[in-house]
């Protein structure tokens, strides 16, 4: 087992990654919270029906455990689906006692920390990631839904008290959601350095074939660059807008397909795609770009589209990101990698990036 540690102003915790990790879950619980009264697992459904018994079993051998299941993928995170599992809590006589355990997803970790941040104003809660995707969002206090007009519009920050990685979990992901994970640990190269960077060129060559231990590096860097960002600005007044590299075009990409039609990790490789074009026009990046999306296009991620969604569309997406200023988009680019900057973009070079994107 490999463990991270996440140094927050309000929070100090450990980000902890292995096998067969549920034991040591139930031994962190019974020391840090001795007096704990009930277990509320909110879990994604599709992810229960694979391992949720095995997990809940284990659990209830110590602790009485209620189980919200949610939707799946984005789906999860409405408005509705967050009545309905406050509704579950409340009917299940869930009190300040309990303890939220968000198994699932980056969505459920979104869904499943709203909902503890605001049931009875505030219960602890531990995320059990069950995605390589969210090894970005299980970490860092970052939790919300979606409102129809953005991404994440509606949310707050609130710490986790424990996070736990079980690999074994990860061997039943399709290929579309490993490559979705794996977007956001290319993400945190870009931000690093260029020496993780190369290393992921280098051996990521195929969704179907990955160890332990290269998934287990690669996750312990992606969740170290994070935890470094996170340490230094917890609520995102200033460097953490960072982590949100190639997210502004994604977030309206994701958004303009319709929630769920296609992945948070896909649409922000497309993001980046973007910002890399931008950062090359903008700060003299020095990066070869087309080598990068044929390793792109050869793992499988789609960077096409649709030609129904137009580029006024995707801006007015992007003149509602929450970096946005006085309506104008603001975007994470690199100078070089490792060294990224805010830059207010031209509406004339954002219609140039997006039409660069569709010719791929």
């Amino acid at each position: 087992m490999k463990h991270v540690t996440i140094q927050t102003a309000s929070k100090t915790y450990e980000v902890k990654i292995g096998v067969e990790m549920t034991n040591e879950i139930v031994s962190f619980i019974k020391k840090t919270f001795p007096t704990i009264s009930k277990l509320w697992i909110i879990a994604d459904k599709e992810v229960y029906k694979l391992h949720g018994t095995a997990f809940s079993e284990i659990l209830s051998q110590s602790y009485e455990v209620t189980t919200y299941e949610a939707p799946n993928g984005e789906h999860a995170k409405s408005f509705a689906v967050y009545e309905e599992a406050i509704t579950h809590g409340l009917k299940n006589h869930i009190d300040r006692g309990s303890l939220v355990i968000a198994f699932g997803g980056g969505a459920i970790g979104d869904l499943a920390g709203f909902v503890a941040s605001t049931y009875m104003r505030g219960i602890p809660f531990i995320g059990v990631p069950t995605t390589i995707l969210a090894h970005d969002s299980a970490v860092g206090g970052k939790v919300a839904i979606n409102h129809p007009l953005g991404k994440n519009m509606v949310g707050q920050f609130y710490q986790p008290e424990g996070v736990f990685f079980d690999l074994d979990y990860f061997t039943t992901l399709p290929r579309t959601e490993v490559l979705s994970g794996f977007s956001e640990v290319i993400k945190h190269a870009f931000l690093s350095d260029r020496t993780f960077l190369q290393e992921l060129m280098h051996s990521f060559h195929s969704p179907e074939k990955m160890d332990k231990e290269f998934l287990t590096d690669c996750l312990m860097k992606g969740i170290r660059v994070k935890g470094d960002i996170v340490s230094k600005d917890e609520r995102e007044s200033n460097i953490r807008a960072f982590l949100n590299f190639g997210h502004t075009y994604g977030h309206a990409v994701e958004s303009a397909s319709g929630y769920g039609n296609r992945t948070h990790g896909e649409s922000v490789m497309i993001g980046m795609i973007f910002a890399l074009y931008l950062s090359e026009q903008y700060c003299g990046l020095s990066f070869n770009l087309q080598e990068f999306i044929k390793w792109v296009t050869t793992l499988g991620y789609n960077l096409n589209i649709p030609s129904h969604i137009t580029f006024d569309r995707l801006y007015e997406g992007m003149r509602h990101d929450k970096k946005s200023q006085f309506g104008n988009p603001v975007f994470v680019l690199l100078k070089d990698i490792g060294e990224p900057l805010m830059v207010k973009v031209s509406d004339g070079d954002l219609r140039r990036a997006d039409e660069f994107i569709r010719q791929l």
